[in-house]
């Protein structure tokens, strides 16, 4: 036997050495009045409570309370393995921190508006596990977790300045979500092989510009590894100009190119339709975000669709619960400790 909270039989504790005190005293004040005659025709004359009655009340009180301290100290015994499931998938969420993301034919703009969309996504993960690629030219990852808050972290405040590499390479991103979710690579851990398998999916969140790569060849390889690729378009289908920001957040004009001219960025119907071939090639689809979140919602809708495949958390042993043991007999002695009368009054029939 255990007791989930040991702290309390301090209490017990404390009930046993009232009890022993009591015990003691009685006995003591026994042998002191025994000095004087009979301790039974002492009691009568003086109308005291009856010693042992008294005793018998005080120890009666002690051991429901000791009962009561044993319950609250939640007594369990046995003791087995149990798995502790959660169902979820594995996700890595490709963000778009090109400059074109700045425009804002979104408000408050592309970037702030992928960002709310990750966030009612992060907002309805239930044990799921998590990893983000931010990319531009070249990409930045923040690997599988189910800590949502450290995930959230990584992203909350980083800006398309703060990519190391100018540009949009969708490919480079696909790859590294891909890497980031295959079960086994040249530098995975062999031992996690023997993990049952996890439904794979990548959502990837961009206004649909590409410089370099090839993201048809990146969804093919997503493919071949089961991996389904969800993808959400940003922007209107008219140009946008693309502002330009100073160190202090501050606005200073627009983008402009190496000949002078102003850079003009939109979610042509030619960017729309490559995002539509990627999420094809993988068994996906891909949405257009809206003002209202609505492109994350129908992704997490599919999400919701698929196959979750339920993977061992973690171990704990179970114990049995035994407190109720102890508190019917503390009822039961505190009840006769309130009914026990202080002295028994024998009558004496008349002659």
């Amino acid at each position: 036997m255990r007791f989930a909270e040991p702290q309390m039989l301090f209490f017990l504790a404390l009930a046993l050495a009232v009890v022993a005190g009591v015990v003691a005293g009685a006995a003591l004040r026994r042998r002191a009045l025994a000095r004087f005659g009979s301790a039974e025709a002492i009691d009568a004359q003086l109308r005291r409570p009856q010693p042992y009655l008294r005793a018998a009340k005080a120890i009666a009180l002690t051991l429901g309370v000791a009962c009561l301290a044993l319950a609250a100290a939640r007594p369990q015994y046995g003791g087995r393995i149990q798995m502790l499931k959660k169902r979820g998938i594995d996700l890595v969420v490709a963000l778009d921190f090109s400059k074109s993301m700045l425009a804002q034919d979104l408000r408050p703009s592309r970037s702030e508006r992928a960002k709310l969309e990750l966030n009612e996504l992060i907002n309805l993960l239930t044990g799921d596990r998590i990893g983000l690629v931010a990319f531009a030219g070249d990409t930045m990852r923040f690997p599988l977790t189910t800590d949502y808050a450290a995930a959230t972290a990584f992203w909350r405040n980083l800006t398309p300045y703060d990519m190391p590499v100018g540009g949009t390479a969708i490919g480079k991103a696909l790859t590294a979500g891909v890497r980031m979710l295959r079960p086994l690579g040249e530098d995975a851990d062999p031992a996690k092989a023997v993990e049952p398998a996890r439904s794979k999916v990548i959502v990837l969140l961009t206004d649909g510009e590409d410089h370099v790569g090839d993201p048809g060849a990146a969804a093919e390889e997503a493919a071949a590894q089961g991996i389904v690729v969800y993808t959400v378009g940003f922007g209107s289908d008219s140009p946008e100009l693309i502002p330009r920001y100073l160190d202090d957040g501050s606005t200073m004009g627009y983008q402009k190119n190496d000949s002078g001219e102003y850079v003009t960025t939109a979610l042509t119907p030619a960017n729309e339709d490559k995002l539509k071939e990627i999420a094809a090639k993988t068994g996906g689809r891909y949405y257009r975000a809206g003002a209202d979140l609505s492109g994350i919602a129908a992704v997490v809708d599919e999400i919701r669709k698929m196959k979750q495949t339920e993977v061992e958390a973690r171990q704990i042993t179970v114990y049995d619960e035994v407190f109720q043991w102890f508190l019917a007999p503390a009822a039961l002695l505190m009840l006769l400790a309130f009914a026990l009368p202080e002295r028994w009054v024998l009558r004496r029939r008349p002659r």
